[in-house]
């Protein structure tokens, strides 16, 4: 194996491409910031009880060792929300509402269906201390702007809420065991596995269940959930939130959809779900939802919302050409006149590299004393 090999699932960024990611990083935490969000930048490693907490996928996910000076158990992020938890938790004011973003690199032990890469690079955007639906718009639409910055265009809205699937688990009174398993079930969208399961576990409500997992589609879906789940208010009220965020959003040139049955691949969302697709890609490229339940793992009780995407990836699939302009050659003298010159050149953005090879090819020219480029 040739020592350039990098492992499988692991991918840098170079030349146009890093470029592109760096510039398009610096707009994405400028958006950010023009919304009063605050740039956080968490650590790498943490005690892998606080990356992982309560969340079976975070756990498969993260990679883990034992810490020579603590003897206890670290973990690299596979994921910044957690993180954002912890933060939230020791610095935000009672009551009050925080906004927090980030665009870091993280690691996985498994690429997924949504990261496709052991590597990704996590950019998000988090908000915590409000339980109102305008919350969740916020963050959405601050995820449109993220890929409207990004120039991607045809963008097919999915919304889901899983507070739908958890109060419908809760109303027959299953055992956390089984509600894992119905949910891995849920989120492959496996209908002879739900057969499967239902019949083994004699669970009442199994006609709801069976609806549950294949609603979706447009507006009209809502109708008819409130039809089948009537008899469960929580579930109502879940409806209702996504009855507002069609509300708002059907007239923003965008496709919406609705997937009533969503459970999202990490467990800690309770709430409103959403994803962003494009006809150019086979597979979301954005997604988030709440998690007020995440922050008690920190003795908190915030209510938080956010969206996440894998910038690396997505700057992967463009096309990328980059006007640089043409890089100068300065020769390597030790002159104070000349380094002052070249240094202004360079904060007026031009490109100076410094011929360490000592040739004559250089852009340029001392006349009567004084510096100037070549003609």
């Amino acid at each position: 194996m040739s020592n350039w090999q990098l492992p499988e699932g692991i991918d840098e960024l170079t030349g146009d491409e890093a470029i592109a990611f760096e510039t398009t990083r610096r707009n994405l935490l400028d958006l950010y910031q023009s919304w009063g969000y605050n740039i956080v930048v968490p650590p790498m490693i943490e005690y892998s009880d606080t990356l992982v907490l309560n969340s079976k996928s975070i756990d498969d996910k993260t990679f883990k060792f034992l810490d020579s000076a603590s003897t206890r158990m670290l973990g690299v992020h596979s994921d910044i929300t957690p993180q954002i938890a912890r933060i939230d938790s020791k610095h935000a004011a009672p009551n009050s509402i925080s906004r927090y973003c980030y665009i870091n690199a993280i690691l996985q032990t498994k690429a997924d269906d949504f990261y496709a890469s052991r590597s990704p690079i996590q950019a998000g955007a988090e908000l915590y201390g409000h339980k109102g639906i305008d919350a969740d718009i916020e963050v959405i639409v601050l995820m449109l702007s993220s890929l409207e910055l990004l120039n991607i265009k045809n963008i097919t809205l999915s919304l889901g809420n899983t507070a739908i699937f958890n109060a419908l688990c809760a109303s027959v009174n299953l055992p956390s065991k089984e509600i894992a398993e119905l949910r891995d079930i849920f989120r492959r969208k496996s209908l002879p596995d739900l057969e499967s399961f239902l019949h083994s576990t004699k669970i009442k409500e199994a006609d709801k269940f069976k609806s549950l997992i294949s609603l979706d589609g447009n507006e009209k879906v809502l109708e008819t959930a409130n039809d089948i789940f009537k008899s469960i208010p929580a579930i109502v009220d879940a409806i209702n939130d996504l009855v507002k965020l069609n509300d708002f959003f059907k007239d923003k040139n965008l496709d919406l959809m609705f997937d009533l049955g969503e459970v999202k691949a990490y467990e800690y969302h309770d709430g409103v779900v959403f994803a962003a697709y494009s006809d150019k890609f086979s597979k979301a490229i954005a997604q988030g939802g709440r998690y007020d339940a995440l922050s008690k793992s920190f003795d908190s009780k915030r209510e938080a919302t956010g969206f996440s995407f894998d910038l690396k990836f997505l700057i992967h699939q463009q096309e990328h050409s980059i006007n640089q302009s043409k890089a100068l050659n300065a020769p390597n003298i030790d002159n104070p006149d000349f380094i002052e010159f070249i240094n202004d050149l360079r904060s007026k953005g031009h490109i100076i590299k410094t011929d360490l090879n000592g040739s004559t090819e250089v852009d340029f020219i001392q006349e009567n004393g004084k510096w100037r480029l070549k003609k």
